[in-house]
């Protein structure tokens, strides 16, 4: 996928895993009843810079392609090219997933 986005600062580009369609009992679940899921893949991270314009860029825990642990109501959600995706701050990542 090529991103047309670069996140600034902190921010990092994630996409969604896809949550399941029906319950353990087989029973399908419409969009409007479905839990976000908290699981995510990193898409690109930030510029690195913070507020006053110092270069923080080496202190990303995360890089493109991890899997992560996100937090449940954190971030931005955008459309780019067709794929929803969301922009969270570093911060709101709870976690690599190994």
């Amino acid at each position: 996928m090529a991103t047309s986005i670069t996140p600034l600062g902190r921010r990092v580009l994630v996409k969604r895993s896809t949550s399941e369609e029906k319950t353990a009992g087989g029973i399908f679940l419409p969009d409007t009843a479905k839990e976000k899921p908290q699981e995510a893949e990193v898409i690109a991270t930030g510029t690195g810079k913070d507020d006053e314009g110092n270069d923080v860029a080496k202190l990303f825990t995360v890089k493109k392609g991890d899997k992560v642990l996100i937090s449940k109501y954190g971030g931005t959600e955008v459309k780019i090219d067709g794929e929803d995706l969301l922009i969270i701050n570093e911060t709101d990542i709870l976690g690599i997933l190994g």
